[in-house]
């Protein structure tokens, strides 16, 4: 795509397996966002895109996609959007995108195993220095999934949330996160796990959080939307 006078974040939205009900509220937040904070917003689910070479976007954004949501050739463009230093984010179901292609799994730090019922629980934040929790205070109450991960990305990525798994009911174990940041292939990436519901996306806390991600994957860009 030609270059723009604000910066430009794509989200992506392509599903080949479970659809969130969620995902026009959350392309509703990201532009409303963006309205507010200045950037501008493309929405789609044409794998098409990645094979242009994403030319122009400060930020990728995996809105929940689930399945395998990219063409070989989509891969190979994403692939190369990272290592030239673009910003890749992903919320909530992206954990359960593309199982087959290891760099993806590499690249955002875990992969989706399980999640307990919906329910209210907590959030330990662990990191109040980094823009997408920083509006928090020691806790944070929500209601999602809770999702858990094939593998425990702690040591790999930079903690910033965490679950408080006696806080709901069948939660396994202590102090698995929900959100973290990481740098991987060229990208700086920050990932949710929250964001199951359309009700998440009109709470003025997730939605901090959520200009925070973006704030934090643009950092490095010229032309990344101002704070």
């Amino acid at each position: 795509m030609p270059p723009h006078s604000s910066p430009r974040i794509l989200v992506f939205t392509r599903t080949t397996d479970y659809r969130h009900e969620s995902i026009p509220d959350g392309i509703a937040a990201f532009r409303g966002l963006g309205a507010e904070h200045g950037f501008a917003v493309d929405a789609t689910e044409d794998p098409a895109v990645f094979e242009d070479g994403l030319h122009g976007y400060a930020a990728v954004v995996f809105l929940s996609t689930s399945g395998d949501v990219l063409t070989p050739a989509g891969r190979t463009g994403l692939r190369a959007y990272c290592a030239a230093g673009g910003g890749f984010m992903g919320v909530h179901a992206a954990a359960c995108t593309e199982y087959g292609w290891p760099f993806y799994g590499e690249l955002l730090g875990a992969r989706f195993d399980r999640h307990p019922t919906f329910q209210p629980g907590t959030l330990v934040i662990e990191d109040h220095e980094h823009p997408a929790t920083a509006h928090l205070g020691g806790t944070w109450d929500f209601t999602d999934e809770w999702y858990e991960f094939r593998e425990d990305p702690r040591g790999r990525v930079r903690v910033l949330a965490s679950a408080d798994a006696s806080s709901y009911a069948g939660g396994a174990g202590d102090g698995h996160p929900l959100a973290w940041t990481r740098e991987h292939g060229g990208a700086r990436v920050f990932f949710t796990a929250l964001g199951h519901a359309p009700q998440a996306y009109t709470d003025p806390d997730f939605r901090a959080h959520l200009l925070g991600g973006i704030r934090h994957v643009t950092d490095r860009r010229p032309d990344s939307p101002t704070p």
